[in-house]
């Protein structure tokens, strides 16, 4: 299921990675946003999730599918930051869904890659080369031409998506570095992380007062088929999201796997606006506008062959 030398995966592995990485993602927003339309209680959600995650690799491994290795409590504090920051960036993702549209979420998670690649530099990786600078430089500027035709502006979403953008930067850069230096696998780290995260969760759902609401509207719910088939496709889906994350952050880097983010969000801002009905808002053309400038801040050296050796070194290692 997985190979003990990811970090040193071929080009095919690692384009792979990229694209099944980017699909789920995709995929994901806008089933986040289903659950969350019937089920309010996004910690909840968030505990089932890592919960189901940590039962599958455990009998997997059990029945011989994974070589995961067994838990080791040494690893487990080393990887224990990488499960803090995981949670509160999907914690506060989650929760900036409430107040803020599809289009406009992920334009604020576009700022991702400008943040991985100064957490980057100044953590001792290197100059990034100008192009790829220009490219996150573009990308970022995009966001801020979407913000500025948001009339809906919900400063506590506004809020809480950026908090998203810090803690997901933590967190690949973590992980990218798991891998490197610690030699783990992508669903190692994703059974730790998941290992890791339910008593956090459980102490969360308890503290907020989700706890037992949420559990009581569950199994209230559970009574619609509708509710249940959601509700399965998104832990199954957290899952995948999950894996291809991690895997995609092992076997190419951190700023790949934030730009893998950009170039998803073409598709899930699309159909953003015209499944969702946004693109009759008074502020379509300049959201429109902003997402497509964040688009061509990686189109040019991705696709249209401006992306060098060392562009590519930089962002594969």
């Amino acid at each position: 299921m997985e190979n003990r030398s990811e970090a040193e995966a071929s080009p095919y592995k690692s384009l792979v990675a990229a694209v099944s990485y980017g699909i789920a993602s995709m995929a994901m927003v806008f089933i986040n946003k289903a659950i969350l339309m019937q089920y309010g209680h996004s910690m909840t959600l968030l505990t089932l999730q890592q919960l189901a995650t940590a039962l599958l690799i455990h009998f997997g491994r059990q029945m011989g599918y994974t070589r995961a290795r067994e838990v080791d409590m040494q690893t487990a504090k080393r990887l224990l930051p990488v499960s803090l920051f995981y949670n509160a960036n999907v914690a506060f993702a989650l929760a900036s869904l409430k107040g803020v549209n599809i289009p406009m979420y992920i334009a604020i998670k576009r700022l991702t890659p400008l943040a991985v690649l100064i957490a980057g530099f100044s953590s001792g990786k290197g100059k990034p080369t100008t192009q790829v600078t220009l490219s996150v430089l573009l990308i970022a500027g995009g966001v801020i031409i979407a913000a500025l035709g948001d009339f809906s502006f919900d400063l506590w979403g506004y809020g809480m998506a950026l908090t998203s953008v810090f803690f997901q930067t933590m967190y690949l850069v973590l992980v990218e570095r798991s891998g490197a230096e610690d030699g783990l696998s992508s669903v190692e780290i994703m059974f730790y992380n998941s290992f890791l995260s339910l008593p956090f969760l459980i102490f969360l759902i308890i503290t907020t007062g989700e706890f037992p609401n949420s559990l009581a509207l569950l199994f209230a719910r559970s009574n619609s088929l509708s509710f249940l088939v959601i509700l399965v496709i998104s832990l199954v889906m957290g899952i995948v999201l999950n894996f291809t994350m991690f895997l995609c952050t092992i076997v190419n880097s951190a700023l790949t796997t934030t730009i893998v983010g950009v170039l998803k969000g073409v598709g899930s801002t699309t159909l953003g606006f015209v499944v969702l009905g946004w693109r009759g808002s008074p502020c379509f053309e300049c959201d429109w506008i902003g997402c497509q400038h964040s688009w061509w801040g990686v189109l040019p050296w991705m696709v249209l062959g401006g992306v060098d050796e060392n562009d590519l070194t930089y962002l594969l290692h």
